[in-house]
């Protein structure tokens, strides 16, 4: 304390600080408590300096983690004291520079209700404008270019404020002091409506291209909407025709589309929703939320094109989160379909000119904005299950914001690159305490998505002052991520190849702080196991450094190797041919008489022969087949769509009742081995006895989930291991996510499941860097 009788202290905050309000918010709390000083961003987040009376300082650090402004998160505060300066009141300063970029950046944020409400009366001069924003809402991650995040840094650098926005800008009282992307209709970016040709239909009018939008919407034309991330192709949902001629256009016969509508529509009249799942609908992230569809009787009347979302259980519902969202359903359609907007297996689009290339042969015009998309980000797919928010895709609204993890050792982590896998693609890089996972990146096969998979890798690197020391990948040599890898390692970066489920297992044991050795529960599709076989259907004993398999599902063959995965009727045939051989040419039951003799006899000869017949224990591959012996999807045109079909069949249709019998050995190697000869033999009973198909469904999801728990049992009996964490994109289905659960929880295991990473593919890349992690602090002891 200084003779004056003043306190004085400098502070770091580092987290999700910045474009949040967070400076602002800590001159009027600073002005509140008496204090002095100055604050700034930085590049590990905000700078401060406060002095004052010893009680005041106390009482406005107290104040700071239980006042902070809503979208902020505070990870770490160093306080050290600092001699009192001569100062007479409190500043915020421009940002300063130093050599470690440690911020966290915010992901984009849907609109608030404050801006809302503006945009809504007509004597506010950011009447219905489109790009309305303030620092609680608008966009983020996707129009930065670097940090620390300040205006220069953004896609917002070519439109000069005028002088009604620089005074909000400047202004620490205001709600727009330093929001980046402040704007009105005088100095910021505008809406304009093209034909499919690229020619201007809005006679140069922002107000008149939004209403012709929503004119030509509700004409059944389908319009394309630039939005926060990237692209939509939008049609009224109750518009048969148009939504028919959506699919059409875009070669999307089955594939949901999500709906987004203002939360006071009809539409949540035919959707279950409990309190959790309003909640999530509701909140500022604004994902997609999957809602149960109501059965019909219990569904008031109501116009919805009856394919937005065939063969499923459920809706995936959003509610608008920009400004022009809200615009377009005042004016247009009330509820309308929101699919994304880009190429057949390419990444969503993000520019003008991009997009009239890719789909102007889908929509009919195109609302445009001249604000440019730095990266993009599609939107989040989210459920609530067991009361807990689990994703099906992370991106907007939530990437890039941290994990924050227990690491082994409780040391903190290397800075690592996890490449993660070939579809539903993110990468992960890791520093200290924090994992940092990408926005959704996709499908990997297309030069396009290659193209976004090492932009988003540069980008992130850029942003987060994260230069890799070790890159961690999957097996499999044919993946786009693992040939990337091998790329680097060429450049000198140590590799480490981290198997598929193992790595499954570590995201899910990474997000819940768990380390030593736990059981694992890998249900999946696709994974090069170390044998050279395909794996999916595993239990696994696992630490971060290493696994062990336990148990597994039968190996099946998959006649035609890739075709498999994409023609279920091909597995259906392994399934039976696995069991009765070729006598499953004399079976009379429905799916048999269904296919070409020919073609039949030529995949048992195939099987035979063993050619081109790769040997996989998926549990999704054996969804597929059973989808396909029920006749209920023959080949599918999206992925995982036999198996949602089958959930969706079973559900719907009579109750399961029992489990079919099954059988658990154990191999030559000790590994416990699943069969599915036990109940596949039963099920061909009840197909020839006409049983309802449903109720053959519920009861193969029901013996499929019964014997996984006792393989897993079993194998915590001889390990003596009673915490099981559940991973794999299998766990996507509702009814085995419950049932498997329900079980273990059942039998006094602790069961650790995922809530913030995705089960799948796209949750993979922690694990990979927990993996390298693991191994990297192992060979660093041993010197």
């Amino acid at each position: 304390m200084g003779s004056s009788g003043l306190s004085a202290k400098k502070i770091e905050i580092s987290g999700v600080v910045q474009g949040v309000g967070f400076r602002p918010f800590l001159f009027g709390l600073a002005c509140a408590h008496h204090l002095c000083g100055h604050v700034s961003n930085s590049d590990f987040g905000v700078a401060l300096f406060v002095q004052g009376a010893p009680k005041d300082l106390d009482a406005f650090l107290l104040d700071i983690p239980e006042k902070k402004p809503l979208l902020s998160h505070i990870s770490r505060v160093v306080s050290t004291d600092a001699p009192p300066l001569d100062l007479s009141d409190f500043t915020i300063i421009k940002s300063r520079d130093t050599r470690t970029k440690s911020a966290l950046i915010s992901p984009d944020v849907g609109v608030c209700p404050d801006c809302l409400k503006e945009m809504q009366d007509p004597a506010d001069r950011r009447f219905e404008y489109p790009f309305i924003n303030c620092t609680n809402c608008g966009p983020r991650y996707t129009i930065i270019q670097d940090i620390p995040y300040d205006r220069p840094q953004t896609s917002m650098k070519s439109f000069t404020m005028c002088p009604d926005c620089l005074k909000e800008y400047e202004n620490p009282l205001n709600r727009r002091f330093h929001a980046q992307p402040n704007a009105c209709p005088v100095c910021g970016p505008q809406v304009f409506l093209l034909n499919n040709k690229g020619k201007r239909v809005d006679g140069n009018d922002p107000a008149q291209a939004m209403a012709l939008a929503a004119q030509f919407l509700r004409q059944g034309k389908i319009v394309a909407v630039k939005g926060l991330g990237g692209f939509h192709l939008a049609v009224d949902a109750a518009n048969v025709t148009a939504v028919d001629l959506l699919r059409q256009r875009k070669n999307r016969p089955h594939k949901p589309f999500a709906l987004m509508a203002a939360w006071d529509s009809p539409l949540f009249d035919h959707v279950h929703m409990d309190g959790d799942e309003k909640e999530l609908i509701l909140s500022y992230h604004r994902p997609i939320v999957l809602l149960k569809k109501k059965a019909p009787a219990q569904s008031v009347s109501m116009d919805l094109a009856p394919n937005l979302a065939p063969d499923n259980l459920c809706l995936g519902i959003m509610l608008p989160y920009t400004p022009l969202h809200y615009l377009l359903l005042e004016k247009g359609p009330d509820i309308l379909v929101m699919t994304s907007g880009n190429r057949s297996g390419e990444p969503l689009s993000i520019d003008n000119a991009d997009a009239l290339d890719a789909f102007s042969h889908i929509a009919d015009y195109f609302l445009l904005h001249n604000r440019d998309i730095y990266f993009r980000a599609d939107d989040s797919i989210a459920r609530i299950q067991k009361g807990k928010l689990r994703f099906l895709r992370r991106s907007r609204g939530y990437a890039p914001l941290p994990v924050d993890i227990t690491v082994p050792a409780d040391d903190n982590l290397a800075n690592i690159l996890g490449c993660g896998a070939g579809m539903k693609s993110t990468i992960c890089l890791t520093r200290e305490r924090y994992a940092f996972l990408s926005p959704h990146i996709g499908d990997l096969e297309s030069v396009q998505g290659q193209n976004f998979y090492k932009a988003t890798i540069k980008h992130m690197q850029k942003i987060l002052d994260i230069r890799p020391v070790c890159v961690a990948h999957d097996l499999h040599p044919g993946y786009f991520s693992t040939q990337f890898a091998k790329m680097l390692g060429e450049q000198g970066l140590p590799l480490i190849g981290v198997q598929h489920h193992h790595a499954h297992a570590l995201s899910c044991m990474a997000e819940n702080h768990l380390d030593g050795k736990v059981l694992a529960l890998i249900l999946d599709g696709t994974g090069l196991g170390t044998d050279g076989h395909i794996w999916g259907g595993e239990v696994l004993t696992c630490t971060y450094k290493g696994f062990e398999r336990r148990a597994r599902l039968n190996y099946l063959p998959m006649p035609g190797g890739d075709a498999a995965v994409t023609s279920p009727w091909r597995m259906a045939v392994a399934l039976l041919y696995k069991v009765y051989g070729p006598g499953i040419m004399d079976l009379e039951i429905p799916f048999v008489r269904s296919l070409d003799n020919s073609k039949l006899a030529f995949l048992i000869q195939m099987m035979d022969r063993q050619i081109n017949s790769p040997m996989t224990s998926s549990t999704g591959r054996l969804f597929d087949a059973v989808s396909a012996l029920l006749m209920i999807c023959h080949d599918i045109s999206y992925d995982s769509q036999a198996a949602i079909a089958l959930e969706a069949a079973a559900n719907i249709e009579e109750s399961a009742g029992t489990a079919y019998p099954f059988d658990i050995t154990t191999g030559a190697d000790g590994c416990r081995i699943m069969d599915t000869a036990p109940w596949v033999r039963p099920m061909v009973t009840d197909i020839k006895k006409g049983v309802p198909r449903g109720k053959i469904a519920a009861r193969f999801q029901l013996t499929l989930s019964s014997m996984m728990v006792k393989a897993a049992a079993r194998v915590g009996q001889e390990t003596d291991l009673d915490r099981i964490v559940l991973s794999g994109g299998v766990f996507n289905n509702h009814t085995v996510f419950s049932q498997i659960t329900h079980m273990l929880e059942t039998m006094g295991f602790k069961v650790y499941t995922h809530s913030m990473v995705p089960c799948g593919d796209g949750g993979i890349a922690l694990g990979q860097a927990m993996a390298a992690a693991a191994l990297q602090q192992a060979r660093t002891a041993m010197g």
